[in-house]
């Protein structure tokens, strides 16, 4: 069996709004780490959805970037959308990326809206990546 990689880059930037109650406000450096650490809890799902993807093409391949909004007060992850311009993996892969990081609920929420950006590069036959 081939061995697979997958690496991820994430971006996060919170846009400032107008809060007239005290809510939990995190510096964007937490913001973009809470955000990371909450879309590494689907890591195992994207696994799957590269193995799966194996299943019909061995050598499979290619990045996957998706945009999406961190909702103000509630936290949930909204308008997840691949970013066409930089995914060049195959569509199928592609939407189960975005299916398997839809309904994620950063808690506590945050006072600011975020925008982030995350990508995923596949690569057949790559090493697999080291634990430590």
């Amino acid at each position: 069996m081939n061995a697979r990689n997958f690496t991820k880059l994430l971006l996060v930037t919170p846009l400032v709004a107008s809060v007239g109650c005290a809510f939990y406000a995190r510096s964007p450096e937490d913001y973009r780490s809470v955000t990371r650490e909450l879309v590494e809890t689907r890591n195992a799902d994207i696994k799957e959805c590269y193995d799966v993807a194996l299943q019909t093409d061995e050598k499979v391949g290619g990045r996957v970037t998706v945009n999406f909004q961190v909702e103000q007060k509630t936290g949930k992850i909204i308008n997840v959308a691949p970013d066409s311009s930089a995914t060049t993996a195959p569509e199928n892969l592609t939407k189960c990326v975005v299916s398997a990081i839809e309904n994620l609920q950063l808690d506590p929420a945050d006072a600011r809206d975020g925008m982030a950006t995350f990508t995923w590069s596949f690569e057949a036959g790559a090493p697999a990546p080291a634990e430590g």
